[in-house]
C-alpha cells in the first residue's frame, strides 16, 4: 500500500481546493456508519498486518547505485525513509484489512500518522553485498493508537551456509484520526493466538507504559535526579570553567584543552573486571552552542504523502543527513550510525513551506567494542539533536514540527584496550553545556545513550551465547 501520492500535483491542487466539501459529504457518511460500530470493529490477527519487501542489492547493481554512499556503504537515511513508509503501510493494512490495496483518504474517512519513533537501533553494520529484507507488523493496539515493530535483515545468499541476520530493529507509534475532525479514531483490536504473539503484545504494552513514564520524568517537567545532578556537577568541575571565557566556531580548534582521566567502568565494565584500567586523553573543549549547524529548504510537492503533506520519512532522511554531517565534523572523521533515540512528530509540514533544520551536538562519551578478533577498541560516541521548524515568511515566526535524536560513533578507533592498563589517547573533542537549558539537553541525551548502551550490551551477550 503506497504511502506516496502517484497522481499529478496539478490534479492534487484541485482536490485540495475542494477538500472541505468532499470531506464533509463523504467522510460524514462513513464516519456515521462506523461510529455505530465503534465497539464492534472486527478484530485482526496480529499476522494480518505483517508486511515485507526486499531490496535486491546483490543482484541489481542499478538499484544499489540509488542507495550507495561515498564510501561504498548503504545510505542509512534512505532506509529510514522506507521504514516510515513501511510502518504507515502496516498500520493501514491493520485498520482496513489485509486485502485492501488502494488508499484514498477522502473515501475511507480516516487517516493514520506517525506520532513518534521510540527507537531505531543498528545491531550490526550495513553491508552492500547482501540483499536486505524490510519487514514489520502491528504488535499492540490501544483505542486509537498502534505500536509497530519494524526490522531490517541481511538475507543469506542461496546455497551458502550463512544465515539471515537481523541488522536493525525499530519501534513506531502510530495514531488514527478522523479525516474530517482530526480527532482520535478507533482502531481494530488484536487477536492473540500464539505464545510468541502474546510476548509481542506484552512488549507493545510495556513500550506504551514506558513512554508515558518517560514523559512524566522529562526534565521539562521534573528536576534531575540526585545521580544526574552529581554527574552534571562533575562535568562542570572538569570542563565548565575552562570554556567560560572562550568563543570560537564549529570548524575551529579550541584554545581550551585539558588532560583528563576516564575510568573504563563508565564503558559498562564492572569494578572487579577492570579495576585499574583507564584512559588518559587530552580534551579539546567545545561549547554546545558552537556546534550548531543549520539548513533551510523549500518543501516541494514531489515529497508529499497521501495526506497532501510532506512525507515524514523524507523529513527523517533530511534530519539524519544533517545530523551525520554535524557528528562527522565534531569527530573530525567519518562516523557509524548506532541508534535513532527518539523522534517526535508535533505538526505536519505543509507543501510549499520553508523548513529550517537545526542540528546541535548534545553529548559525547566513549564506547568500547569487542571486535571479531577478540580485541577491545575504544571509539568516540556522539549524540546529536536535530530540530525542524516551519518558518512563516510573513511574520518570520517559527513553529517546531519535529525533533530528532541520533547517536553515532567514530569510524576511527581511539585506542586499543590492552587488559588492565591505562591507555593514552590523542586529543578528543568534548562538548560542554554553558547554560541551564543546555545542561538539561545534555542530561536528556545522557539518558538516551544509557538506553542504547543497554541494548547493545544485550545484543553482544546474545551473539556471544550463540557462538
Amino acid at each position: 500500500m503506497p504511502m506516496r501520492i502517484p497522481s499529478l500535483w496539478a490534479e492534487a491542487r484541485l482536490a485540495i481546493a475542494h477538500e472541505e466539501e468532499v470531506r464533509s459529504s463523504v467522510a460524514t457518511n462513513f464516519h456515521t456508519s462506523l461510529e455505530s460500530l465503534t465497539d464492534d470493529l472486527p478484530p485482526r490477527n496480529m499476522h494480518d498486518s505483517y508486511t515485507q519487501f526486499i531490496l535486491h542489492f546483490s543482484s541489481d547493481p542499478n538499484l544499489l547505485e540509488e542507495y550507495v554512499n561515498a564510501s561504498g556503504g548503504i545510505r542509512t537515511g534512505k532506509l529510514m525513509e522506507h521504514l516510515d513508509s513501511l510502518a504507515g503501510s502496516i498500520s493501514y493494512k491493520h485498520v482496513l484489512g489485509p486485502t485492501k490495496s488502494e488508499l484514498k483518504v477522502e473515501e475511507i474517512g480516516l487517516y493514520i500518522v506517525t506520532a513518534g519513533v521510540e527507537r531505531i537501533d543498528m545491531l550490526r553494520p550495513l553491508t552492500s553485498d547482501h540483499d536486505l529484507r524490510l519487514s514489520g507488523q502491528v504488535i499492540y493496539t490501544g483505542r486509537s493508537s498502534m505500536e509497530v515493530v519494524v526490522r531490517i535483515e541481511s538475507v543469506a545468499p542461496r546455497g551458502t551456509q550463512e544465515k539471515d541476520e537481523t541488522i536493525l530493529l525499530g519501534r513506531f507509534s502510530m495514531v488514527c484520526r478522523n479525516a474530517k475532525t482530526n480527532q482520535a479514531y478507533p482502531v481494530n483490536s488484536l487477536i492473540i493466538s500464539t505464545e510468541a504473539e502474546k510476548d509481542l503484545f506484552s512488549i507493545g504494552q510495556e513500550l506504551k507504559r514506558r513512554r508515558a513514564s518517560l514523559a512524566q520524568r522529562s526534565l521539562s517537567r521534573v528536576p534531575p535526579s540526585s545521580q544526574e545532578a552529581a554527574a552534571l556537577h562533575q562535568n562542570y568541575l572538569e570542563f565548565g570553567e575552562s570554556i567560560s571565557h572562550h568563543n570560537y566556531g564549529h570548524q575551529q580548534t579550541s584554545p581550551s584543552v585539558k588532560t583528563v582521566h576516564y575510568d573504563f567502568i563508565g564503558l559498562g565494565d564492572s569494578q572487579d573486571s577492570l579495576s585499574s584500567a583507564g584512559l588518559d586523553y587530552t580534551a579539546e573543549l567545545v561549547p554546545m552552542g558552537e556546534t550548531r549547524i543549520e539548513r533551510c529548504m523549500l518543501m516541494f510537492p514531489q515529497e508529499r504523502n497521501v495526506h497532501q503533506k510532506i512525507f515524514g520519512g523524507y523529513l527523517m532522511r533530511l534530519a539524519y543527513e544533517l545530523g551525520f554531517s554535524n557528528a562527522s565534523m565534531f569527530c573530525r572523521g567519518r562516523v557509524r550510525f548506532l541508534a535513532l533515540d527518539e523522534i517526535s512528530f508535533k505538526l505536519p509540514v505543509p507543501i510549499g513551506s520553508i523548513l529550517r533544520l537545526n542540528s546541535v551536538v548534545l553529548y559525547d562519551d566513549f564506547i568500547k567494542e569487542r571486535e571479531g578478533n577478540g580485541e577491545d577498541n575504544v571509539y568516540q560516541l556522539v549524540h546529536v539533536g536535530v530540530r525542524a521548524n516551519v518558518v512563516d515568511i510573513k511574520t518570520g515566526t517559527e513553529k517546531t514540527t519535529n525533533e530528532f535524536r541520533f547517536t553515532w560513533r567514530s569510524e576511527e578507533k581511539l585506542a586499543r584496550v590492552p587488559g588492565n592498563h591505562h591507555v593514552e589517547v590523542k586529543k578528543v573533542r568534548k562538548v560542554v553545556p554553558k547554560t541551564y537549558k543546555e545542561a538539561m539537553l545534555w542530561l536528556e541525551a545522557r539518558r538516551a545513550v544509557a538506553v542504547g548502551d543497554g541494548i547493545r550490551a544485550l545484543t553482544t551477550k546474545r551473539q556471544q551465547n550463540r557462538s
